[in-house]
């Protein structure tokens, strides 16, 4: 780890070799009155989320957020902001994303960040950034929510990325203001949010333009950027503002979201800490911390429950759907963020399964209205973050679960499903069942459904999964339907799940994440999958080699007015 000393006389920090103080815990939870960085607007159906960054607002000491650019914390904003306009406010149809700072839209991720930043805290910022922008292309494709990166200024690095996570970008034509990824040349790195990825399989930049772009510091600007594909349109300074509101009019006439409809306040999420746990109204977190693992309790819901979309509404976040996935969704970048060395993930359910059920087909017959949709996009995009956590997950079915249904899916995300067997106590054999959201409402972030996924898209084990949608199965039938790893029986149990849990705590923690990443996003690849791909392997590579952070590495020296001394042979 690094800090930065005083200014140099160049006006730059410096970096120097002394260990930050321990840090404090991160807490995703945010409200819009907390923002520091974003501020968020409303006109009809036009949204306008505003980037200006507080200099010393970082989420941790040690350096300032210059020139607009942003660490964990802002992102952290964003997230919430993107919530915010998904269910507070569904007349909104498109969202303008631009900048509140004079000439520059974004200079990406802080440099200096990144400098005094471990190696695990990096890679982990990137991964949630990139889960961010997957969110807004994932609202876009279900939700109908438009965006529009109105870039009114220098826009570099992950501040083009950002702009690249929308539907169109709209660049100033200023003679000055340029996209650029120049982490390549600059830093010796690569782009960490998808920028290389998106540049090639979204916007369909020519491989040679692309070359040329991604080596070089300075960017593209003006009419060569359109030429280029690399922004949509410019405009001139005089025109820009119209242009951006017309654009984003013709974005929303043609989305979905409903203009006359209230939305419902996201409450904040309530949680309770412990040494060694977390504790939510429908979620319980559980670590062992001699074992290395977190057990993650996911809880049916309880009482009555709304059965239209009258009593949906008035419930508000408090919907069982809605407040599970908020409540999951907190308690994995919790675990993700502050408990690095807890490598074992637990997946456990409890409650009444025919209740999951009960609530499954509430969601399910309403599954076109704007909450219920935005309901089972949140779901979604909890599930797929799960997919790509670096963690071991082993699901456990035992007496008194309720794997049914939107809760089965947490088995079918697992490394390993293990079902007891209680062939001689059928009243506390646990069951799994099926239903319609088990086959394609929540795909991971390859496009395939848990199932599919599962059996490679073959018809005949995804017929019968599907024949048997429905039916409280036991172990024994879902051994034979391939939906479990195993079925030890009551004597079995407890030794197995233990020699299990001890030979993955046994194994390399690198090892495991490309082991797990490789089987979990088998067979078949899109543009998500290859982000966080590369993101796994290049940049967990690059960002430790000596070009990088070595004393003379480039990004060690950035800042200094020293030039990287690089290694030159290939690897």
């Amino acid at each position: 780890l690094f800090r930065f000393s005083d200014h140099s006389p160049t006006g730059d920090f410096r970096m120097t070799d002394t260990t930050l103080q321990a840090p404090q815990r991160v807490d995703y939870r945010i409200e819009p009155a907390q923002y520091r960085h974003w501020s968020l607007s409303f006109d009809g159906a036009i949204a306008r989320l505003t980037l200006d960054i507080a200099e010393d607002g970082g989420i941790r000491p040690g350096y300032k957020l210059k020139l607009n650019s942003y660490d964990l914390g802002v992102d952290i904003e964003l997230n919430d902001a993107l919530n915010r306009i998904r269910f507070e406010h569904p007349e909104v149809r498109s969202v303008i994303v631009t900048s509140g700072k004079d000439r520059i839209f974004c200079s990406g991720a802080n440099i200096f960040m990144l400098g005094v930043s471990s190696h695990a805290w990096k890679v982990n910022f990137c991964k949630f950034t990139n889960e961010t922008r997957n969110g807004m292309e994932d609202t876009s494709k279900h939700s109908g929510l438009k965006f529009l990166a109105a870039v009114n200024g220098a826009c570099a690095g992950g501040g083009y990325e950002l702009a690249l996570a929308c539907d169109e970008i709209l660049l100033v034509d200023d003679r000055s203001s340029s996209v650029s990824l120049p982490e390549v040349p600059l830093l010796g790195v690569l782009p960490g949010t998808g920028g290389l990825t998106r540049v090639t399989d979204k916007r369909h930049v020519r491989h040679d333009l692309a070359d040329i772009f991604c080596t070089s510091v300075e960017g593209v600007r003006g009419q060569r950027a359109v030429d280029w594909r690399l922004v949509d349109a410019v405009a001139k300074p005089a025109q820009f503002p119209a242009a951006v509101q017309e654009r984003a009019t013709q974005l929303a006439a043609g989305s979905d979201r409903p203009a006359g409809a209230k939305g419902v306040a996201l409450t904040r999420v309530e949680r309770t800490d412990s040494a060694d746990g977390i504790a939510y109204a429908n979620v319980n977190v559980q670590i062992d911390r001699s074992k290395r693992t977190a057990t993650i309790t996911v809880k049916a819901p309880a009482g009555a429950q709304p059965a239209d979309i009258a009593a949906i509404e008035a419930a508000g976040a408090a919907w069982w759907p809605l407040a599970v996935c908020r409540e999951l969704d907190d308690a994995i970048l919790n675990l993700r963020t502050n408990e690095l060395d807890v490598g074992t993930w637990l997946l456990k359910t409890e409650g009444d399964a025919a209740a999951v059920l009960a609530s499954d087909a509430v969601m399910f017959a309403n599954k076109d209205h704007w909450l219920v949709r935005e309901t089972i996009g949140g779901l979604r995009r909890t599930l797929a973050r799960l997919d790509v956590s670096s963690r071991s997950l082993f699901a456990l079915v035992e007496a008194g679960s309720c794997f049914a249904g939107t809760l089965a899916e947490l088995a079918f995300a697992a490394d390993r499903t293990y079902m007891l067997a209680l062939p001689d106590d059928a009243a506390r054999a646990p069951k799994l069942t099926l239903n319609e959201f088990n086959f394609g409402f929540f795909p991971m972030v390859n496009d395939q459904s848990r199932l599919q996924r599962r059996f490679y898209e073959e018809a005949a084990p995804l017929e019968a999964a599907r024949a048997a949608a429905g039916q409280a199965l036991d172990a024994d039938e879902a051994v034979k339907l391939g939906l479990v790893t195993a079925a030890p029986d009551d004597i079995d149990w407890d030794d197995e799940i233990r020699i299990a849990i001890e030979e993955r705590a046994a194994m390399s923690p690198d090892a495991l994440t490309g082991l797990e990443a490789n089987l979990r996003f088998a067979s078949k690849e899109n543009m998500a999958t290859r982000i966080f791909g590369r993101l796994t392997a290049w940049q967990n590579w690059i960002f430790n080699r000596p070009n990088a952070v070595g004393e003379k590495g480039a990004l060690k020296v950035y800042g200094t007015g020293q030039k990287a001394g690089f290694d030159l042979n290939r690897v």
